[in-house]
């Protein structure tokens, strides 16, 4: 089999209209018939990614791979970085701002969801650049 590959825009800023592309992404996994356990891990995944990139990178794009065994999502944003990747991956952790703490957004559990629900995960950063977050979901 080919792989399926979707191409998806994140706005940023949009808090409101957060959670658009890992719902398009969802959908097209359950019209694949993929298991519902690998269903519910990509959407985790790229939901927490979609939203860091909303609060903190001003948007960019979501990649997704669907293989006969395993999803790949490489989010990436040219935001501003993440100055300390190890404090970022610490539970709790957020240099999210007031509105987005106000909707209940900010808890600093993104990125460490991120690594607990995929089988592998790989963050590359760089101040003034931005991220690209490329996770792997076996099945």
């Amino acid at each position: 089999m080919e792989p399926i590959r979707l191409n998806l825009l994140v706005e940023g800023g949009d808090l409101i209209g957060a959670g658009e592309a890992s719902s398009k992404m969802k959908l097209a996994l359950k019209k694949l018939d993929l298991p519902a356990e690998v269903i519910r891990r990509c959407a985790i995944c790229m939901y927490e990614g979609e939203i860091n990139m909303v609060i903190h990178a001003n948007g960019g794009r979501a990649e997704v791979e669907i293989s006969m065994d395993h999803v790949i999502i490489r989010m990436v944003d040219s935001g501003p970085g993440i100055p300390d990747l190890a404090r970022a991956m610490e539970p709790g952790f957020s240099t999210a701002g007031e509105v987005a703490r106000d909707l209940g957004f900010g808890a600093g559990m993104g990125l460490p969801n991120m690594k607990r629900y995929s089988d592998e995960m790989e963050v590359e950063s760089t101040v003034g650049v931005g991220t690209t977050v490329t996770m792997r979901i076996n099945f």
